[in-house]
């Protein structure tokens, strides 16, 4: 379920932004992956917790957040005339936006429940699922689908605000 599209960043004095121009479908997954990738790590997502290593949810969020980005890029590459055309990571160290714009006008819906044993039309239910919030909203003649998950950094004690 799409929720709206929350307001500014949560903490505008840490607010960093990285694009990733990737002009079309021909290897604009593996590109988006290993982008976003080098972001996480370069923002300390895998952050020793007083000198220990990531624990088990940092390295999930982190894996998560990867496949996330590949489900939406995938999306793009299927079902826009061009592929996508950049992706965006947004983190203001509460949280994580990633943007995958593409030329097509049509929002991305969540089709009835898949089989389970068939290819296709589950790569929305894992962003679902595993994002505290996604949409899209129109940009320029196509669209942006986003989606939002807290950073892993600080989850001990936090309450679980996920929507949908």
């Amino acid at each position: 379920m799409t929720i709206p599209d929350p307001a500014a960043a949560a903490n505008p004095d840490r607010d960093e932004t990285r694009r990733l121009t990737l002009g079309g479908a021909e290897g604009a997954v593996q590109r988006s992956r290993d982008f976003s990738h080098r972001a996480l790590v370069d923002w300390h997502w895998l952050a020793a917790n007083g000198g220990q290593w990531p624990d088990d949810e940092q390295v999930a969020v982190f894996e998560d957040v990867l496949l996330m980005v590949s489900e939406l890029v995938t999306n793009a590459c299927l079902h826009a005339p061009g592929g996508p055309s950049e992706l965006r990571l947004r983190w203001d160290t509460l949280r994580l936006r990633v943007e995958v714009v593409d030329a097509s006008p049509q929002p991305p819906r969540l089709r009835p429940s898949a089989d389970p044993g068939q290819p296709g039309g589950h790569g929305l239910r894992v962003v679902d699922r595993l994002a505290r919030a996604w949409g899209s909203r129109p940009e320029g003649a196509g669209k942006s689908v986003w989606l939002e998950v807290p950073s892993p950094l600080d989850h001990r004690g936090a309450p679980d605000h996920r929507g949908g």
